[in-house]
């Protein structure tokens, strides 16, 4: 095993790309057994740093101290032999592999043997090594048992052990709750709480400020590649961290005043998709958001492609009322936007082939220009101009491109998923105000989310969603995030 580390320092960190200063003479403690967040707007070298730490970058100036050494990590390899590792947010497991595979992958030791056939695994052994890491840790988890099929607050649990079985001392954490529920979140802080009283010290890396004034010691404040504070928990509050983080005060979610509404925009009966929805109803009405709360994975991507009329559906109709639909996709990289192109041509995606960005075939560059300019300044998208590559961006910039483009021809509904993943506290209020605003003007709202306190602070009702089923509908004023969280895991539902 590896001996405790007395704990991490960085001291004056600096990493440029070109003439961007991504991190700039950072310095930073980190005591050993603490848990210490590290927070910052999209862009502001947080994710740089991380890979510094991980090894996948190396600093152009400063020193990384461990266990109060020197130390030089040039390769992910050299900073697993130094105790570090890195649980993602999105977690690097492999779906067909059990568990006890995945934890052991690349870590083959005295638990192999050799044969005619060459090196084979002794699984039961090694399943027995992490049964008795598990129960040592509180982790308990099924070795044998195939990662896909398991619930994602197990998995998890899997990717915390994949790293502990490494003999990590020091891990960091990067959104590590985007896609867990409530229930799950509360007792994976109670892990990390647990570990770090064993003597392991944590970066945890989050969005969610309530989070990480309930379970961080220390807070680290990232803006524009440099450190403006580091404060003890005890002595700030989210607000305050807030404003550090983006230099001005700002709020999310914040419940939208009530509001007349009026007829069905959206109207979906008894629909089914895939076994991803099964014979799933519900109606969205102007002047109203519509929260969908569930756990990733029980069919909210299928209902938004339903609906956005990408999926077929096998039964059933879905009936909307208006020509203009507004569909803000999961994945900003993948469905959102084509990186290659610039943002004024992202921009006319939707509409290119007509007038006034086409005439007679040929695409008008001023009329493109004039639109992309206009878009920049309404929607605030940080950008040194129009002809910019949306993959030159920053999530948050990026997320408002999609904004512009999908919510400049005032739609009559809009089909919003997952539409702050991933985004700073700046660019959430951002992307909150914006809806809100359309909201306002009359539009219909679908709004899709993990994240259960932004769908209850943001929606009018709420209807959660288990298995492919609509398990209820409950306004949103009325209720508890414990009430819509169990109904989240299927309590009390028959499936």
């Amino acid at each position: 095993m590896s001996r405790p580390l007395n704990g991490l320092r960085l001291v004056g960190v600096t990493k440029r790309f070109g003439s961007l200063v991504a991190n700039d003479e950072i310095s930073l403690d980190v005591r050993a057994g603490a848990i210490h967040g590290l927070l910052g707007e999209n862009g502001a070298g947080k994710s740089t740093l991380m890979n510094i730490l991980s090894g996948l970058y190396q600093p152009d100036e400063g020193e990384i101290f461990l266990d109060d050494r020197p130390v030089k990590i040039n390769a992910p390899a050299d900073a697993i032999r130094q105790g570090s590792g890195m649980i993602h947010q999105h977690f690097m497991l492999v779906p067909q592999l059990t568990v006890v595979e995945n934890i052991i992958l690349g870590q083959a030791d005295d638990e192999s043997a050799r044969g005619f056939g060459g090196v084979w695994l002794n699984l039961p052994a090694y399943a027995e090594k992490i049964t008795q890491l598990g129960r040592t840790y509180g982790l308990e988890v099924p070795p044998l048992a195939t990662v896909g099929e398991l619930p994602v607050g197990i998995q998890q649990r899997v990717e915390i052990l994949k790293v502990l079985y490494r003999q990590a001392q020091i891990l960091i954490l990067d959104e590590p709750t985007a896609v867990l529920t409530p229930a799950e979140i509360t007792a994976f802080l109670e892990v990390l709480r647990q570990l770090a009283a064993r003597g392991h010290t944590f970066i945890f890396i989050s969005h969610m400020l309530d989070e990480v004034m309930a379970v961080c010691d220390e807070v680290c404040v990232l803006r524009r590649g440099c450190v403006v504070a580091t404060l003890k928990t005890p002595d700030t509050s989210p607000a305050e961290l807030a404003r550090l983080m983006v230099d001005r005060d700002v709020e999310i979610n914040v419940r939208p005043p009530a509001q007349a509404v009026g007829n069905v925009v959206l109207d979906v009966k008894e629909v089914w998709v895939d076994q991803a929805l099964r014979g799933l109803s519900l109606q969205v009405k102007t002047g109203e958001i519509l929260g969908i709360a569930g756990v990733d994975g029980n069919g909210q991507r299928e209902l938004a492609d339903a609906v956005a009329g990408l999926l077929p559906v096998q039964k059933g109709s879905i009936e909307r009322v208006g020509k203009q639909l507004a569909y803000i996709p999961e994945d900003r990289q993948q469905q959102g936007l084509v990186l290659s192109f610039s943002i004024a041509r992202n921009l006319i995606l939707k509409g290119f082939w007509r007038l006034p960005f086409c005439r007679r075939w040929l695409l008008q560059r001023e009329a493109i220009a004039s639109n992309a300019k206009h878009a920049i300044q309404a929607f605030d998208i940080r950008a040194a101009g129009h002809s910019l590559k949306a993959a030159q961006l920053s999530g948050g910039n990026q997320q408002k491109v999609i904004l512009a483009r999908e919510l400049g021809g005032e739609p009559d509904l809009i089909i919003a998923m997952q539409p702050t993943r991933g985004l700073d506290i700046g660019a959430t209020a951002a992307v909150q105000q914006s809806l809100l605003g359309q909201r306002s003007r009359g539009a219909a709202i679908l709004y899709i989310s993990t994240e259960l306190e932004e769908v209850m602070a943001m929606s009018d009702r709420i209807a959660v969603i288990y298995r492919g089923q609509l398990v209820d509908v409950l306004p949103a004023a009325a209720v508890t995030v414990e009430q819509v969280g169990a109904l989240m895991v299927g309590s009390d539902v028959e499936t």
